[in-house]
């Protein structure tokens, strides 16, 4: 089974599943590490140097590629990886794919993303108040699209291990 964790940024999609991957004794790989080993670069320089366009149809693609591998793995994707070229409809064409939303609240996203503006090229330069309306659009946007997860699990005041726990407690009923 290819276990796969979508949700916004900072929702927890990659410290989660790294646990959760150790937990089961799975590999755990987290897409856009996967896109930069690929393209040799940062995804902010992906994005730089080569465009959105260029990095979504990339994404797309190394999605599917991972997808169609053998073997059961844990998989973090981007926050916006849900959104763009049908890579939902991807994820939902697979039956060996059981797709994660991790539901986390503005309020949690941004108590989160204070912490680590820096590393985080789309919000760095935002001040607070702007960076609650831009969680609240974007979340808004892409609801849409996370909801279609097969699974959805609200993360907000849980532990890391709260939430794995909760994640296999989901897992162990598919």
């Amino acid at each position: 089974m290819k276990i796969v964790l979508l949700g916004y940024m900072a929702s927890g999609k990659s410290t989660i599943g790294s646990v959760l991957a150790e937990k089961m004794q799975l590999p755990f790989i987290d897409l856009d590490a996967f896109i930069e080993e690929k393209e040799e670069m940062s995804v902010s320089d992906v994005f730089k140097n080569k465009g959105e366009i260029y990095f979504r149809k990339q994404e797309h693609l190394y999605l599917k590629e991972l997808l169609n591998t053998e073997g059961s793995f844990v998989l973090s994707l981007g926050g916006g990886t849900p959104c763009y070229a049908g890579n939902m409809d991807v994820l939902q064409s697979f039956d060996s794919v059981a797709s994660i939303y991790l539901k986390t609240s503005i309020a949690t996203i941004v108590s989160r993303l204070l912490k680590e503006k820096s590393q985080r090229p789309l919000v760095a330069n935002l001040k607070e108040e702007e960076l609650v309306e831009f969680i609240a659009k974007h979340l808004f946007e892409r609801s849409y699209y996370y909801n279609q997860a097969t699974y959805k699990l609200i993360v907000d005041n849980k532990s890391i291990e709260e939430t794995v726990k909760d994640l296999l407690l989901i897992l162990d009923k598919q």
